[in-house]
């Protein structure tokens, strides 16, 4: 008897451990974390430290007193168990409701490929779509074990520079959480053509992809050997993406090989690759879409956007700089946001220093310092973004300036320097960030897509911490010849500054209703309204639990909403009575009149929020 008790003794850590591992929620995160992107608190860390807390006491009471231990740890984690398959009925609603909206988003109908095919087959009789899915495929694989060794130098050739910039900072943002992404024997199940765009600037093929893998977490120290080892425990899961390839109208297919083949794409001289990414014979930039299709952009099928927008002043502004092109703005506009989201998790404000001004560096460097001498830092996790999109091109004091929407998500919290970040929800935000460049600059047509060269010399910028070209010393941060970020904020503080959003291509009646992701975020403010005062009472709960089933998003985010520490889901609260107060009026009445009418639960509900901005006995002016 001793015997077996000294057994469960020495044993019974290990097991409870691996029970909480197992039945705990886990942040899996698909290259670049696309799949985060919005996805609430589904499968998602929320409470990592907490677990490690439990163990530790189990563990103390197992060695101390195994007969109250032992029982104690069986109990928790059978409540572990009942709690994850409680958990099991929303991620599969979830799950349903993610690939309906994937079929909606995704599915064409065969004349349109047709068309597609033909239209591209017009201005390059050498294209041919199934080898243009083979090579889909090969660069598919070879992404997904680039992305498992966390080592994206290989396929760096592919991808423009902002669709690495993302890859990379995503893994540096799970290296700091102390974890790896653990895949093993992914396959693409399928592949379809499911958009094409074109105009004097590029082509833009969309591709969905169809694909599975078996996907797990593994601490950041594991070997791979260790890693595919957890990851083949899992079963295989398959998703769709959407892969959106660039390149010029002018570039046709190489018959005798391109970029995927180790060739040139210009020169057809063998290429390697390089953090360079130029071709040692003939100096072609590689991934500038200039030669070859170059990857942009990895969707989620649930949050592709088919329809391009228009932005406001793109025309006006193409007639001083023909080259200048929405889908290289938005790569940069990009690049730097990730550069951005670095800084901050890095506590390196030098990773902007050739992106931004000096003042937005210094404002951002300052922040960092702030939180560094409180021994704290900033955490993004599961961050990913959902849209990119240009919206209006301006010119003031002398300089270009260019609005950028970025729609994104994340669990974004302050915690001990080199701790755990706390659990938070995941909140999708909605921000503008605002470039400039002295007006009169012109785009680089030979850089393209490879948005993070000196404009001067077209050297790939480093991260060192300096604003000059370490090549040839031109001075980047000033803006003199490329976009740099001068401010960046929420949406409703850019409307309130007088900005004028993009049209949209999509039908009218289409572009009316806000999509979920907005309708959440929406409802996220009005509950950081409720809580400014410190109490949220039943009226204010029963107005957001009516907007929640209105508006298509689930309650139990809300409340993880309303349980968040104080500042954690907004940095700055609306200015009550202000312009940015009104914008975001204007748009909770746009929402609620989605039917075309405003009833009496929705007339409190926005008087309950115009109250909250500073704005009551106003709702009349902005229902008519």
């Amino acid at each position: 008897m001793l015997m077996r008790a000294r057994w469960w003794i020495a044993r019974l850590p290990a097991f409870v451990l691996s029970f909480v591992v197992l039945f705990a929620t886990a942040a899996f995160a698909r290259i670049g974390g696309g799949e985060s992107f919005n996805s609430g608190n589904s499968d998602s860390d929320s409470g990592g430290g907490d677990a490690s807390f439990i163990v530790d006491i189990l563990v103390w009471l197992i060695i101390q007193n195994p007969k109250v231990g032992i029982p104690v740890a069986i109990l928790v984690g059978l409540g572990f168990y009942f709690w994850r398959r409680s958990q099991d009925g929303d991620t599969s609603t979830r799950k349903a409701i993610d690939k309906a909206e994937t079929e909606r988003r995704t599915n064409v109908s065969a004349a349109s490929v047709d068309g597609w095919v033909n239209a591209l087959k017009a201005k390059d009789p050498q294209f041919d779509l199934m080898k243009f899915f083979d090579r889909t495929k090969r660069e598919f694989l070879e992404l997904q074990d680039a992305w498992f060794k966390r080592n994206l130098e290989p396929v760096r050739k592919y991808l423009s520079d902002a669709t690495f910039q993302r890859l990379v900072t995503q893994l540096k943002l799970m290296d700091l959480l102390g974890v790896r992404d653990a895949i093993a024997d992914p396959a693409v199940l399928d592949l379809q053509i499911i958009g094409l765009e074109q105009n004097e600037s590029y082509d833009s093929v969309h591709i969905r992809v169809t694909a599975q893998l078996c996907d797990a977490e593994a601490p950041s120290n594991a070997t791979d050997e260790q890693a595919l080892a957890a990851a083949r425990k899992k079963k295989p899961e398959q998703f769709i993406e959407v892969w959106t390839f660039l390149r010029k109208p002018g570039a046709v297919t190489k018959v005798e090989g391109d970029v995927s083949q180790g060739k040139c794409p210009n020169c057809g001289a063998p290429f390697e690759g390089g953090a360079a990414n130029t071709c040692e014979f003939c100096g072609a930039i590689v991934n500038s879409g200039n030669y070859d299709w170059v990857l942009a952009e990895i969707t989620q099928g649930s949050q592709f956007q088919p329809h391009p927008m228009t932005p406001d002043g793109l025309v006006k502004a193409r007639q001083s700089d023909p080259s200048l092109t929405t889908e290289t703005l938005e790569d940069r506009a990009s690049l730097i946001f990730w550069k951005w989201v670095e800084s901050q998790s890095l506590a390196d404000a030098g990773r902007l220093a050739k992106v931004a001004t000096p003042g937005f560096a210094e404002e951002v460097k300052g922040g960092i310092e702030h939180l560094t001498r409180q021994g704290k830092q900033k955490f993004f996790v599961e961050c990913a973004v959902g849209g990119v999109n240009a919206q209006q091109l301006t010119q003031a004091d002398g300089k270009d300036i260019a609005a950028v929407e970025i729609k994104w998500s994340a669990k974004i919290g302050i915690g001990p320097a080199g701790g755990k970040p706390p659990a938070l929800p995941s909140q999708p935000q909605r921000y503008v960030m605002l470039l400039e460049r002295a007006a009169g600059a012109k785009s680089s047509a030979d850089n393209g897509m490879s948005t993070n060269r000196c404009p001067q010399c077209a050297a790939p910028l480093t991260d060192n911490g300096q604003p000059s070209c370490e090549f040839c010393g031109a001075l980047l941060s000033s803006g003199e010849k490329d976009w740099v970020m001068k401010d960046f904020g929420s949406w409703e503080w850019w409307r309130s500054k007088g900005g004028q959003p993009a049209t949209s291509r999509a039908a009218p009646a289409a572009a009316k209703v806000p999509d979920r992701e907005e309708r959440e975020r929406l409802v996220y403010l009005m509950a950081t309204m409720a809580m400014a005062d410190g109490v949220v009472d039943e009226s204010e709960r029963k107005l957001l639990k009516m907007a929640s089933v209105r508006w298509g998003i689930p309650w139990a985010n809300i409340e993880l909403a309303l349980n968040a520490p104080a500042g954690s889901l907004f940095e700055k609260l609306i200015v009550k009575g202000s312009t940015e107060a009104e914008s975001f009026m204007k748009e909770l009445v746009q929402v609620a009149m989605a039917d075309g009418k405003v009833d009496s639960k929705e007339k409190k509900m926005l008087e309950a929020a115009a109250s909250h901005l500073g704005l009551a006995g106003r709702l009349g002016e902005f229902l008519t």
